[in-house]
C-alpha cells in the first residue's frame, strides 16, 4: 500500500510538470504580442474610496497617457482601479488573475485576461512583460511581489526596472526599518537602497518612471 501511494504521488507530480508547462505555454502565447506596460500592485481590499484606489486610477491614466499599457493581478481594490484609469483612457488593461478560493471573479476593466492556476508563474508574467513596477498599499501578496521584484534586480537575475512605492505613510515605516536595521546590520548594501523610491502621489510615480524609463530607451 504505501509504494502503492508513492506511485500515485509519482504520477500526480508528473501530471503537475504538464499543468505548469501549458500553463507557462498559454500564458506566453497570450502575451506575445502586448506593448510595453507598467505592474500596479496593490491589496484586493481597497475600496473604492479610498485616497490610494483614486491614486491608482489616477496614476494608470497618466501611464496610459505616456504610452504605456497597465497590468495588474485582475481582482478587485486596488488591481480593479488599476485597469479602471487604464481602461477610460482607451489603453491596454491587463489582469493577471490567480485562481484562489475567496476571491470573485476578475474585474470588469479588463480588455485582456490570464488566468494563472499557479502564483509562480503569474509572477513570471508579470516580470517578462512589463517595464516597471508600482507597488500600493497591500498585504502580504503585495509584499511578496514587491520583495521578489527587488531581490531579482539586486542579484542581477533580472534587468533593472523601475519600482516606486506608493504612500509615504504606509510605506515610510517599512522603509525607515530597511534603513535603520537591514543596512545598519549589514544585510544590504547602501547601493541597494536605489532600487526603489517612495513617493506619495500618482503625479510623482510618473514622474519618476518616466525620468527612468526614458534613461533605458535604446538609442537607434
Amino acid at each position: 500500500m504505501k509504494n502503492q501511494k508513492w506511485l500515485n504521488n509519482r504520477t500526480e507530480d508528473a501530471w503537475q510538470v504538464l499543468r505548469i508547462q501549458g500553463e507557462f505555454t498559454k500564458g506566453f502565447d497570450e502575451l506575445s504580442e502586448l506593448e510595453p506596460c507598467i505592474s500596479i500592485f496593490g491589496s484586493a481590499r481597497t475600496k473604492s474610496n479610498d485616497k490610494y484606489y483614486q491614486e491608482a486610477i489616477k496614476l494608470s491614466k497618466l501611464i496610459v497617457q505616456s504610452g504605456y499599457g497597465v497590468i495588474t493581478g485582475g481582482g478587485p481594490g486596488v488591481m480593479e482601479a488599476g485597469n479602471l484609469g487604464a481602461k477610460e483612457e482607451k489603453g491596454i488593461s491587463v489582469g493577471l488573475k490567480i485562481e484562489l478560493p475567496f476571491e470573485a471573479e476578475a474585474n470588469p476593466h479588463i480588455n485582456k485576461l490570464v488566468s494563472c492556476r499557479y502564483f509562480f508563474t503569474r509572477k513570471v508574467f508579470f516580470l517578462k512583460y512589463s517595464q516597471a513596477f508600482v507597488a500600493f498599499p497591500g498585504g502580504f501578496g503585495t509584499l511578496d511581489e514587491l520583495f521578489e521584484t527587488l531581490t531579482l534586480v539586486q542579484t542581477g537575475h533580472m534587468r533593472p526596472v523601475p519600482i516606486v512605492l506608493v504612500g509615504k505613510d504606509y510605506w515610510g515605516g517599512m522603509v525607515e526599518w530597511i534603513k535603520t536595521t537591514m543596512l545598519n546590520d549589514g544585510k544590504i548594501s547602501e547601493k541597494d537602497l536605489d532600487l526603489f523610491t517612495l513617493v506619495d502621489t500618482a503625479e510623482d510615480a510618473m514622474i519618476y518612471l518616466n525620468s527612468k524609463l526614458n534613461e533605458n530607451k535604446p538609442n537607434f
